[in-house]
């Protein structure tokens, strides 16, 4: 055999050993991995179906609901302090407790006071006597018109002292100026206490009030009158409360708009200081067509979505009404029973196959 002939059969030898080696890697390979056929592509010119979800038009109630913070206050609150100086001698409220409108609270020493009451209020009967004769005189012509009035004139004083010694002992008590809740006591009996030193807090508790704000948008919506669902944190309870005042202006920094509302809290159970859920229903419309918000897509200055149609996905221009958090009210576009594709929207175009995967 020539030499030529050998290399030629050798290297065919070779080639087939090679071959029975990996053959199977290479099917294996062809067959994606598994052993299966790998799927023909599709023939050009033929589109694939996009998977999307849909949902059935149904007419609903649309309520536009408007969330917030807010923050129960007091509806009154005051540091309790007296209208002079003294050494308090007597404290007559508990801390803690409610108390009503007028009740005496605490005392500074008035000795002198009503001392000085006592001597001005004795020579009262002495005055009103002499007031007496003068005037019997005068209508005998035994005195001058002069001699009367200048005695009248110091029973007149004499009675506006009597009334300023009386209203400097008022100041020496402290009463409750209105119904409420006592904080805890700052001083004690024996203290001096001047109009700087704070006795303790009152605090009405009831009402409450619940201050917020609201936006731009929202301002023109909420007035007096408004009915609002508050809940606080740790309550699963549900309080409702009616907006009574309205700031006269926008916070020309945050654009807002600060709003009041009362809540009885007839029971004293709710505090100042918690923080509040507020939800304020702006409007509820009957048998509206509401669809997701980000089923509709903005395009050249129209809003358009997507219906189903004979396998294929129909272009639609939508009109809107009443947007909420998530949905939108449209008010020309679309009709009860439309199936609209709510996936998938941004790369829909019309006439697109679609197939849909799972309907609402």
């Amino acid at each position: 055999m020539k030499k030529s002939t050998k290399i030629i059969l050798l290297i065919a030898i070779v080639l087939l050993m090679v071959g029975m080696i990996f053959y199977p890697k290479i099917k294996k390979m062809m067959s994606g991995g598994d052993g299966t056929a790998i799927e023909k592509r599709e023939m050009p010119g033929k589109k694939q179906a996009l998977q999307v979800d849909a949902l059935i038009i149904k007419k609903e109630k649309l309520t536009n609901i408007f969330r917030t913070k807010g923050l129960l206050i007091p509806d009154e609150e005051v540091d309790l302090s007296f209208e002079t100086s003294g050494k308090i001698t007597q404290i007559y409220f508990s801390e803690g407790n409610a108390v009503r409108k007028g009740e005496l609270l605490a005392k500074v020493n008035d000795k002198p006071l009503q001392a000085e009451l006592k001597k001005l209020e004795a020579q009262l009967p002495l005055a009103q006597e002499r007031v007496f004769r003068q005037k019997s005189l005068l209508a005998k012509d035994a005195v001058s018109q002069e001699a009367y009035e200048s005695v009248a004139t110091e029973l007149e004083k004499l009675k506006a002292d009597i009334e300023l010694a009386k209203a400097r002992i008022a100041q020496t008590e402290l009463r409750a100026p209105f119904d409420g809740v006592l904080g805890l006591r700052l001083v004690s009996e024996g203290t001096y206490a001047s109009p700087s030193t704070i006795v303790s807090k009152l605090t009405k508790i009831s009402p409450l009030k619940i201050e917020f704000s609201v936006n731009e948008k929202q301002a023109n919506d909420i007035r007096k009158g408004t009915q609002l669902d508050f809940k606080i944190e740790n309550d699963k309870n549900t309080y409702k409360a009616i907006v009574y005042a309205l700031e006269s202006q926008l916070d020309e920094n945050t654009l807002s708009l600060k709003v009041r509302a009362r809540y009885q809290n007839s029971d004293r159970k709710l505090k100042p200081g918690h923080s509040a859920t507020i939800e304020i229903v702006l409007d509820e419309t009957e048998n509206a067509i509401v669809v997701p918000s980000l089923s509709i897509v903005a395009e050249m200055g129209r809003d358009i979505a997507f219906i189903y149609k004979n396998g294929k996905a129909k272009q639609v221009e939508l009109k809107k009404g009443t947007r909420t958090a998530s949905s939108i009210q449209i008010t020309d576009g679309l009709v009860e029973g439309d199936t609209l594709l709510v996936t998938g929207v941004m790369q829909l175009r019309d006439e697109m196959p679609v197939k849909i995967d799972k309907l609402k």
